[in-house]
């Protein structure tokens, strides 16, 4: 499940999720940003670091197309480890990268040079349980569907971990049909934003590995708060509005305010502060 910050990484981490996709669109909006790279990549690690500390849930950052060339790869690989994220999903797009919803001239990156942009992950890792995963956006910029698997094969070949195959119809027909013929042992995973009509169970059963909802938490918080600003404006009263509003109380619970009070009492107590 998507999360984009401390607090909806633990949100992701109660509802009983087993992992978090930490979206860069999700991010970048946040932060008042198109999904364009336009956040640095360094600015994006900083949002992640406050999820790794706020859950102990897998964290796969979504990396965008690597926010540059393998050497860029490298020291993103670098600075994941150390901030104790799980994995990394890198794109076959061009630098900078754009949203794969945007209806724009979406293009993808040489292959070779992807290849080596995964290669210099698996390099880099020092983690062996660090995991790298392939994203495909040919479906996206319309390739033939020979070239979308043969590129998927090159990735699994120079060492992804998982394979993310994306699509934005609004069936699975695409997806099923690569997965019906998929012939590496390297794991699948999809994005089920514009084919959520699907259930998951087909995808299991077509041997897909893991599923990512992939924006879903930033949306609803997004329209959640334009509905109470609009009833709060409109009524000079948060009376209204106050039925859909969580409690500053869980405000406190959810930032664990209790074991700041649990630590006072602990360190301050008898301290003769004077």
């Amino acid at each position: 499940m998507e999360a984009h910050s401390g607090l909806s990484a633990k949100i992701v981490e109660e509802a009983g999720f087993k992992g978090i996709w930490a979206s860069g669109l999700a991010i970048s909006a946040t932060l008042g940003v198109r999904d364009c790279n336009e956040a640095s990549w360094t600015q994006v690690l900083d949002a992640v670091e406050f999820m790794r500390d706020a859950s102990t849930l897998p964290i796969l950052l979504d990396g965008d197309s690597g926010f540059g060339d393998f050497n860029i790869v490298r020291r993103l690989i670098l600075k994941l480890e150390q901030r104790g994220i799980n994995g990394v999903c890198i794109e076959d797009k061009l630098y900078p990268k754009r949203n794969s919803f945007i209806e724009c001239d979406q293009k993808v990156c040489d292959a070779d040079s992807f290849t080596g942009k995964i290669k210099a992950a698996k390099d880099t890792q020092k983690d062996n349980d660090f995991c790298v995963v392939a994203r495909l956006e040919g479906f996206i910029v319309g390739l033939p569907f020979e070239q979308v698997m043969e590129r998927a094969h090159m990735y699994a070949d120079a060492g992804a971990d998982a394979i993310l195959v994306h699509s934005k119809r609004t069936d699975a027909e695409q997806i099923l049909a690569f997965t019906d013929i998929w012939d590496r042992p390297t794991p699948l995973v999809v994005v089920p934003t514009t084919y959520n009509s699907t259930p998951t169970d087909v995808f299991a059963k077509a041997g897909v590995s893991l599923a990512i909802w992939a924006n879903h938490n930033l949306r609803t918080s997004i329209t959640a708060m334009q509905d109470t600003c609009r009833q709060i404006y409109q009524a000079q009263s948060t009376l209204k509005a106050s039925e859909n509003i969580a409690s500053v109380k869980e405000v406190f619970r959810l930032t664990d305010m209790e074991e700041l009070a649990a630590a006072e009492k602990h360190y301050l107590s008898g301290s003769g502060a004077e």
